[in-house]
């Protein structure tokens, strides 16, 4: 026997408001003003050599880019990251699917996370309605501009919703030009528009919690956020609306982002914090394009970058500056440690909190 897909259509959702969350925005943001907790004298070395390296490349015009995992959010780095990019320390950031649902929960309703475990034996994990609604919503209209998912969504929750062309609008465009480069994205947003009786006009969704959003505010400062997601992965699969191909389009063009700001990474650093697989993943296959496109043109590889990888593993006892160790080393299978030491830089693997590392990084660079 050959079993049936499922109907996800038939999934059912129910409001966010009634989730019993587990971590709220004004409990867990740190105040950039607060002292960061202390760590040992080897780690306020090479924390303060990492900073170092991020002033002198912005001094230079190169590139600062901050790969995070959802946990960076969830342990309240928002206020300090908004400092960070205001300061205009760091040029691009990249985080993955939950970075985003966490980031939307929490500027929306001022809560996020639930118990897993829990929901999964209920049968209710990830169903929640305004989650998967929205973020659709949001890279469908997104798309029609040509953005992708990070700038999509964090211009939705700045703006507090979107506008959406009436049904008919869109039909006309498809009939007359159903080879136009967006008319796949057209095509989508016109089916979820009749399916789930979406009228034309403007999306009200007010965001009281901007201030916890990276993603809202990297918008607001102009600073390119690029997401990573997996299909399935993540709960807005959980949703009748669910559309991997919206994702998939956002994400597509995220990644042409996040290549070009890895062209600006000559004498940059790139930070890697709390991301253990979709940051090597995504960085090595954008540096690979990027090396591609410039040898094609005469020009050199990307190179003078550094890199500073932060987690709370030990790093399997490796020492990452003198490369990846050899296969029978269990250390060998760290992906986010070998991966990033083949990227032709020295590597700098940091066992650390990942808000203690941004809270010690905001701190020396807010110094003159």
């Amino acid at each position: 026997m050959r079993p049936a897909p499922l109907d996800l259509r038939r999934v059912k959702v129910f409001p966010l408001a009634e989730r019993a969350s587990l971590t709220g925005a004004d409990e867990i943001l740190v105040q950039p003003g607060a002292p960061p907790a202390k760590l040992s004298v080897r780690l306020e070395e090479r924390l303060a050599d990492c900073a170092s390296r991020v002033r002198a490349a912005r001094e230079r015009g190169s590139g600062v880019m901050l790969f995070y995992g959802a946990h960076l959010l969830r342990n309240g780095a928002s206020l300090l990251l908004e400092r960070l990019m205001a300061g205009g320390w760091i040029t691009h950031l990249a985080t993955n699917g939950a970075g985003t649902i966490h980031d939307w929960e929490y500027a929306w309703l001022g809560r996020s996370t639930e118990s897993v475990e829990r929901g999964v034996a209920e049968g209710n994990f990830g169903t929640w309605d305004e989650t998967g609604r929205n973020l659709h919503l949001a890279m469908m209209a997104g798309a029609l501009r040509g953005e992708g998912y990070g700038v999509s969504l964090g211009r939705f929750i700045m703006e507090d919703g979107t506008r959406l062309p009436a049904p008919a609008e869109l039909e006309a465009e498809l009939r007359a030009e159903p080879s136009h480069p967006l008319a796949p994205a057209r095509a989508d947003l016109l089916q979820a528009m009749r399916v789930h009786g979406l009228a034309g006009g403007v999306v009200t969704c007010m965001h009281r919690w901007k201030h916890a959003s990276i993603l809202g505010q990297a918008f607001r400062h102009g600073v390119p956020v690029s997401v990573h997601p997996g299909i399935g992965y993540d709960i807005i699969s959980n949703h009748p609306m669910f559309n991997g191909a919206v994702i998939g389009r956002a994400a597509a063009i995220d990644f042409a982002l996040v290549g070009g700001a890895v062209e600006t990474l000559d004498g940059g650093v790139v930070l890697s914090v709390g991301s253990a697989i979709m940051a090597p993943q995504v960085f090595e296959k954008s540096l690979s394009c990027v090396n591609n496109l410039r040898l094609q043109a005469g020009r050199g590889v990307v190179r003078g970058h550094s890199i500073d990888v932060v987690d709370l593993q030990d790093g399997g006892g490796w020492d990452w500056t003198k490369g990846e160790p050899p296969k029978d080393n269990p250390a060998y299978y760290l992906r986010f440690c070998k991966s990033f030491s083949r990227m032709g830089a020295v590597m700098h693997y940091l066992q650390c909190d990942n808000l203690a590392f941004i809270h010690h990084l905001h701190d020396r660079l807010s110094r003159p």
